[in-house]
């Protein structure tokens, strides 16, 4: 495997994502301490609503501009590609403002009769500017992932972040909330002052680098020709973004009240809500920032060979990609099954994530590769394929997570039976769909060399947990972590290559 610029990018962007994805935990944390299990169940509802309407304002914006970018730089046509970013920009204010306008005179309404707790009410309120600020700085994003510069949305990022991590300790501290709503409302406060500073610098980074580069003479193409091309990638993608972000609301908010039909009262199936969406999960799935960052990198590369027909590059990249995914779920699977308890004491200073820790990394390396897959359709330009993919597989994980937390005995171990089904779906359709043109073969034997080196480290990082003491309990977990990956990928990448040459 060559460690060629698609690497380097993904690295550079990993190392990005990774101090984002820890900035993000560390958020993740900091809620958990001031608003406790039920007060993070609460603002766990809250997102997704956000992310709704964040993917109406600019679902698919990204990936559209990406591509059209994308192909525009391999020709050295600049003019054209600043042109576009002009017209998507002046559409996305347009589209991104009236939306926001209906969000906050409907506001009301969505607390009380979609969400159906009052208490949402302001944090509603306070997210409507954030609505413009992201669509427009999706635009941005695009453009640079476009011309092979994601490093600068990424250090953005890393920076908005930051800045409001500090805004909300500084709020938190310095104005002593003292109720739920306020505290939730001021987190949501801290998220749109981030939206809006990460839209300034992108905004300051794109006037800086727009003159930089030397165009060739190629005919410029008209204002509708380039919206037209933007939004036949860009619709399908906003409406499966929709549909599924719809449903996945849907699930979001009908688990609690499915865990109190089971026998579980609000507050406390909002508490095991918070104890598993907004721990559990964030331990299990922290590694997907890697995922993210071969998938920024993929779309516009799969874009490029396709438009020069260099089959060959994009299969290879494609099963790469794929491979990746897999150890890296694997992998991340391992550690969490021979630590789990400590994983929930060393991040979150509680001794009782264990179990939701265990149950959710079960589904981790088919949730990773089918993650993959996703950005492998984008690239390919397989936008209807991927909106129906997508409405299946949450359809599904809507009627799991309506059936199965409902059952006594199941409860909100439902939410992770319904990550493997959906992920094992997810997986089968997008590689049906993939298969279609260009093959992606499985070896059994490859196969059982994984299950057995997977069998080997777990026994290998057993072994250190039992030896080492813990009375150094961080540096114990934090070496057991960091060696887990680093055996795991020499084993298959290193030693199962020359094994196999």
């Amino acid at each position: 495997m060559r460690f060629d610029n698609f690497y380097k990018d993904t690295l550079i962007l990993t190392i990005s994502n990774l101090a984002t994805g820890i900035l993000r935990f560390a958020f993740s944390i900091i809620l958990s301490n001031k608003l406790g299990p039920e007060g993070l169940g609460l603002y766990s509802i809250i997102m997704p609503v956000y992310d709704l309407f964040c993917c109406v304002v600019c679902g698919g914006m990204i990936i559209a501009v990406s591509r059209k970018a994308a192909i525009f730089s391999g020709n050295k046509d600049f003019k054209n590609v600043n042109k576009l970013i002009h017209i998507a920009i002046i559409f996305d204010l347009l589209w991104s403002l009236f939306i926001a306008i209906l969000v906050f005179f409907n506001s009301k309404f969505i607390s009380l009769f979609l969400i159906k707790d009052i208490r949402t009410l302001y944090s509603i309120i306070i997210i409507c500017p954030a609505l413009v600020f992201v669509a427009l700085s999706s635009v941005f994003k695009g453009y640079f992932y476009g011309i092979s510069k994601a490093k600068i949305p990424a250090y953005i990022d890393i920076f908005e972040k930051a800045i409001r991590i500090g805004v909300v300790i500084g709020i938190l501290n310095i104005l002593m909330l003292k109720t739920m709503v306020q505290t939730i409302s001021a987190v949501y406060a801290a998220l749109t002052l981030g939206e809006l500073i990460s839209f300034l610098m992108l905004y300051a980074a794109y006037i800086m680098y727009r003159g930089k580069f030397k165009t060739t003479n190629t005919q410029r193409e008209g204002n509708g020709q380039l919206l037209f091309d933007v939004l036949i990638v860009a619709v399908p993608l906003c409406i499966n973004g929709f549909l599924g972000s719809i449903l996945n609301t849907a699930s979001t908010l009908v688990l609690p009240r499915r865990l109190v039909t089971a026998g579980i009262d609000y507050d406390t199936a909002l508490s095991l809500i918070g104890k598993f969406t907004g721990m559990a999960l964030n331990i299990t799935f922290f590694p997907m920032v890697v995922i993210t960052a071969m998938s920024t990198v993929l779309v516009p590369e799969i874009s490029q060979n396709l438009s020069k027909k260099n089959f060959y590059a994009m299969e290879q990249r494609i099963v790469e990609v794929l491979k990746l995914s897999f150890y890296l779920g694997i992998a991340t699977m391992i550690i969490c099954l021979c630590i789990p308890n400590s994983l929930g004491k060393l991040f979150f200073g509680r001794s009782d994530l264990g179990v939701f820790i265990v149950t959710s990394a079960l589904c981790l390396p088919i949730t990773y590769a089918a993650a993959s897959t996703y950005s492998i359709l984008s690239g390919l330009g397989k936008q209807t394929t991927i909106l129906i993919n997508s409405l299946l597989v949450s359809v599904e994980e809507l009627i799991l997570l309506y059936t199965l937390t409902a059952v006594p005995s199941i409860n909100i171990y439902g939410f992770a039976i319904t990550l493997f089904v959906t992920g094992v779906t997810s997986f089968v359709l997008n590689i049906y769909s993939i298969n279609k043109i260009c093959h992606i073969g499985f070896s059994s034997t490859n196969m059982l060399i994984d299950i057995m080196l997977s069998i080997l480290v777990f026994l290998v990082l057993g072994i250190m947990n039992h030896l080492i003491s813990d009375y150094i309990f961080a540096l114990k977990n934090i070496l057991i972590i960091i060696f887990g990956f680093l055996l795991y990928f020499f084993l298959t990448l290193v030693v199962k290559e020359k094994i196999s040459n």
